[in-house]
């Protein structure tokens, strides 16, 4: 027993716990005395549930497009749905476990001095123009004439934005420095060929953090500060990461370094060294360079899926814009840059991809939508009786374990047998899974409880679920 609790304890233990307040639709109970939390029921969400295999290649395409594990199962259970090619809309239990993933970017950005802002996505073209990179990034800009004739693009990055935004600020002192600006918002990208769901899709979120820093050393400090924060979230997030040299491509400057999940599917190839961790992408180093420059030691060849990208810019930017700061002195000087992105909708679809299994969606522990998933019997059953003491359990759960108030989900569809309701619970991914069966008669009830990240199943009492759950940290 104690074993159990201490592993299903660690799957979620690394962050800091907060209450959070529901605001999905609930069933209004009629036994709850006032002020009592209610209950969030499954028969009332927006969730496509099911979705047979000829369904799912009918919404997305020819059957030989769904090749990869994330996008055939988020499909399936109905995460998301296509809209357009590259296009998808995010379901209500996708926007959930997005929205926990954002709040866990936000900890690590602020953490290290990060400040939250927000720039339009119609990025103007003489802006792009500048840089020269309206005609460098060719096709890959969606770009858009108003009625005026003036021309836009949809950003796919906000370089020239936030630069002419912190170069418009004429009176910056070296005081204020380093600033470390990002956003969180929607990209777009005119793939040639989206695929992969939204693992590599036309309009995707995205975390851009764009740094200003009064010396090329301290910019140095900062990027590493930023790596290291990066780092932080893939940890908490319990991914095994790989941080790779990389090429600077069309955002430019002298440094820049993908931070990118292993898998079979990934289409960057990498190269590794097992011993010192040294790591790059291919595109900056030949494969037939097979002895690591680091420790001399063999280098081995692995894919991944870049999930973050970092680079250092120096001045390239802020010399065109005219970024400066004024220094101790009073003496104007460029402010010398840095700029890094995380896909949030490709993390989340990474994630899906290197946890589940072939059948069944696993999350990392923070981000599932919900925590926890309570089964009550089927209508007409034997253990029909235990109905009543599984919607006590629910209360006693969302009242004296306050992190888990709206994270808890009744399964009510009660029409159906307890074994399909399990089998659409571990399709979704719950990290808990509760029970009522048989046994919920007994004196004391017990439950039967799946920890589905660890795959154990074990029979707890009330207080034993409660010292189970007591341990369950979210953000």
């Amino acid at each position: 027993m104690e074993g159990l609790l201490t592993r299903c304890r660690t799957l979620s233990a690394l962050a800091t716990c907060s209450r959070q307040h529901s605001r999905y639709v609930t069933h209004k109970c009629h036994h709850c005395p006032p002020g009592r939390q209610q209950r969030l029921v499954l028969s009332r969400m927006f969730q496509p549930q099911n979705l047979r295999e000829d369904q799912v290649l009918s919404l997305e395409g020819r059957a030989g497009e769904l090749t990869c594990k994330s996008q055939r199962l988020m499909l399936q259970v109905g995460l998301i749905l296509p809209a357009s090619p590259g296009c998808y809309h995010l379901m209500p239990y996708t926007v959930r476990a997005m929205e926990k993933l954002v709040r866990v970017i936000d900890q690590e950005m602020q953490a290290i001095g990060g400040q939250k802002i927000n720039m339009p996505s119609l990025s103007p073209a003489e802006l792009w123009r500048a840089t020269s990179r309206w005609d460098l990034m060719g096709k890959e800009l969606l770009r858009l004439r108003d009625r005026h004739g003036k021309e836009y693009c949809l950003g796919p990055t906000h370089e020239e934005a936030v630069t002419a935004l912190v170069a418009s600020q004429k009176k910056l002192s070296y005081k204020q420095l380093p600033l470390l600006l990002y956003q969180v918002t929607r990209k777009f990208r005119d793939e040639p060929r989206p695929r992969f769901g939204l693992l590599r899709g036309r309009e995707f979120y995205m975390k851009d953090m764009y740094t200003f820093d009064s010396s090329a050393e301290a910019a140095q400090e900062t990027y590493g500060l930023v790596c290291d924060a990066y780092c932080s979230l893939f940890d908490r997030l319990g991914l095994r990461w790989l941080k790779a040299r990389a090429d600077v491509g069309s955002i430019g400057g002298t440094m820049s370094h993908e931070f990118q999940l292993p898998v079979d599917i990934g289409e960057d190839r990498l190269v590794v060294c097992p011993s010192c961790h040294f790591s790059a992408n291919t595109e900056i180093r030949d494969l037939s360079q097979k002895i690591c420059p680091d420790c001399q030691g063999p280098l081995t060849e692995t894919k991944g899926i870049e999930v973050g990208h970092t680079f250092y810019l120096g001045t390239k930017y802020s010399s065109i814009f005219n970024a400066q700061f004024t220094n101790a002195h009073g003496d104007p000087l460029l402010a010398e840059m840095g700029c890094y992105g995380l896909g949030v909708t490709r993390i989340l679809a990474a994630a899906i991809e290197v946890l589940s299994t072939e059948d069944c969606i696993r999350w990392p522990s923070l981000l599932a939508p919900y925590q926890v998933c309570l089964i009550p019997p089927k209508k007409g059953s034997k253990e029909e009786a235990a109905t009543e003491i599984m919607e006590h359990l629910y209360d006693d759960i969302t009242e004296a374990v306050v992190q888990l108030q709206g994270e808890v989900l009744l399964d009510d569809r009660t029409h159906l047998t307890i074994g399909n309701r399990l089998k659409d619970a571990n399709k979704l991914g719950y990290p808990f899974v509760i029970i009522a069966g048989r046994r919920a008669l007994e004196d004391p009830a017990h439950f039967e409880v799946w920890c589905q990240n660890t795959g154990e199943v074990v029979f707890l009492t009330k207080e034993g679920v409660m010292e189970l759950l007591t341990g369950v940290r979210v953000v």
